[in-house]
């Protein structure tokens, strides 16, 4: 493990840091290693594992052994967001497996408190997903519980989508009521994630960035993480 490496748990604790977390889903996935190196060499603790069940979203990704695989070869911080029908299930995989964070959506049907309070029991953090067209309301009653809330701003299940405006408002709620509760999880977005619209979010209430397409296909990867992490410098 390298030794300069940010204290990920305290910067979890602080949502005054601002977090980029690259996805993996955009990497080269002939060479996910070399996806994983280009994140760290760039400065960056965070890497979003994208999991998909092709059930809950149309499309197969990652599962339990490329978490192990990451864990083994990098110091990064492992985001895992399980997009799955029954997210219950899998938990306990993926924790074993290496996860840091474990995130799963509001939308299908299990006993989801329950849920959060197990991956913390397997040592991980955990985070609640809702999808665009999903209402904040129905995640509010849990925000007691978790460390993250994601907000996605495109439909899952595909990268390179274009980032909807009308998640912006979800943004404003969610951060209001975190203020309004003394509550201290992170407010994380992902889904159409450049420069420009990183920065609205983050005038929304946004902390944690996920990007996969802009940031592996960008020509200046160095430029792109500094204008994400502190922009306007």
């Amino acid at each position: 493990m390298e030794t300069d490496q940010i204290d990920n748990r305290t910067l979890m604790e602080n949502p005054q840091e601002i977090i980029f977390a690259p996805s993996l889903l955009a990497g080269n996935h002939a060479h996910l290693a070399k996806s994983a190196r280009e994140v760290i060499d760039h400065g960056l603790s965070w890497l979003h594992v994208d999991v998909m069940d092709g059930h809950f979203v149309p499309n197969l990704t990652f599962g339990p052994a490329t978490v192990a695989a990451l864990r083994d070869e990098f110091p990064l911080f492992l985001d895992v967001h399980l997009m799955l029908d029954n997210p219950d299930r899998f938990i306990k995989p993926f924790a074993e497996a290496g996860a840091d964070l474990i995130s799963v959506h509001i939308e299908p049907d299990y006993d989801h408190r329950t849920t959060l309070k197990n991956i913390r029991e397997l040592g991980c953090r955990n985070g609640i997903v809702l999808n665009p067209d999903t209402p904040v309301e129905s995640v509010l009653p849990l925000l007691d519980a978790v460390d993250l809330v994601l907000v996605m701003t495109v439909e899952p299940g595909f990268g390179g989508q274009s980032f909807r405006e009308d998640t912006l408002s979800k943004l404003t709620d969610i951060a209001a009521f975190r203020t309004g509760n003394d509550l201290r999880f992170r407010l994380e977005v992902d889904g159409g994630i450049n420069v420009k619209t990183a920065a609205e979010c983050r005038r929304h209430g946004a902390d944690t960035f996920v990007a996969g397409t802009s940031f592996f296909l960008s020509d200046d990867k160095k430029a792109f993480v500094r204008e994400i992490l502190n922009p306007g410098d």
